[in-house]
């Protein structure tokens, strides 16, 4: 499939890229160096997306030149839509209407475009735009081993989450070579908070509960909340990670309010406790240790019904030494 999208590029000159709602680090990256990579092969090109850049990506390169629209408003000779689990998800209503090329590495994704370029065992889609930048013979500038880089730090969780290979740290190694810089690029991502998102953190930390087991915790932020914090949506990217550091927690779930009665879950998971396959039941996905879904429900018999499919995925989880780390 990757040679189909090569020949795509070669034999065409006007490209818009676009990805989810609300783009985090992989999908922003990702798009920004895909980007890149098409302008330094004479071709036009932009990212589109309908969600402004959260303020963490907003020194990356390419960055303030991302055009935030409310549906596809150009013609093109194709789209490339990156880590999208369907053709809804950026939410540009005509984009059905155009030549869509779908880039993804979740193994859930809905096949979707007119060319379909999924790579599961990616850690990341920037290290997919990685390998067609070097298949392709483009140039790796110092702004796309960035944003790719970017992109790898994000989607690994800076490089803790079990998608992390031998692989990942090759290409991020090569990445340093052509420009990244890992101190600059972790400072403007993870040191760039505004004061509202840590008054946020402490209001969403008080509601942290567990279960009889201990294994599973939960965490949950109202639109009361959120505004009463002064903060974003965005401010509550990654909070989910913290009840996930206690020693004895298994798996996560976050509940955010969106709306009246609608619940954007995140869960996150350790070792071999699968939540993707939990998210599913839901009508979401993602990876096995990192995934979501969104769902209009009353929060009481959500969370109920979240906790108790969280449990059966801890039991019937193959259980792993977690007390000493052995070599492969």
């Amino acid at each position: 499939m990757l040679g189909q999208v090569i020949e795509l590029i070669e034999k065409h000159d006007r490209f818009a890229i676009t990805s989810h709602v609300r783009p985090d680090g992989d999908s922003l990256g990702s798009s920004l160096a895909l980007c890149w990579i098409l302008r330094g092969l004479n071709k036009e090109a932009e990212v589109v997306i309908c969600d402004r850049v959260p303020n963490a990506y907003t020194r990356l390169p390419g960055s303030h030149s991302v055009r935030m629209v409310s549906d596809i408003d150009r013609s093109y000779d194709a789209v490339f839509v990156i880590e999208c689990s369907d053709i809804t998800r950026p939410g540009l209503p005509s984009l059905g209407d155009c030549f869509v090329v779908n880039i993804d590495h979740h193994s859930t994704t809905a096949l979707f475009g007119n060319l379909n370029w999924i790579d599961s065992t990616a850690a990341a889609v920037g290290e997919m735009i990685y390998n067609l930048a070097k298949a392709i013979g483009a140039k790796i500038t110092p702004e796309i081993a960035s944003c790719v880089y970017a992109a790898l730090l994000t989607d690994t969780g800076s490089f803790h989450f079990s998608n992390t290979t031998e692989r990942t740290f090759k290409i991020a190694s090569d990445l340093v070579r052509y420009g990244a810089q890992p101190a600059k690029l972790s400072q403007a991502i993870f040191y760039n908070y505004p004061y509202a998102r840590l008054r946020l953190l402490g209001s969403v930390l008080s509601t942290l509960e567990r279960d009889e087991s201990g294994r599973i915790a939960w965490i949950r932020m109202t639109r009361e909340v959120m505004e009463m914090a002064g903060a974003l949506e965005e401010d509550s990217d990654n909070i989910i990670n913290y009840p996930l550091t206690i020693g004895d927690v298994e798996a996560v779930a976050f509940f955010r309010e969106m709306d009246n009665s609608i619940y954007r879950v995140s869960l996150r998971s350790k070792n071999r406790v699968n939540v993707a396959r939990v998210a599913e039941e839901f009508g979401g996905g993602g990876h096995s240790n990192a995934s979501g879904f969104t769902i209009q429900a009353g929060y009481e018999d959500l969370s109920q019904e979240v906790i108790s499919k969280l449990r059966l995925a801890v039991e019937s989880a193959p259980q792993a030494n977690t007390r000493e780390i052995k070599p492969r």
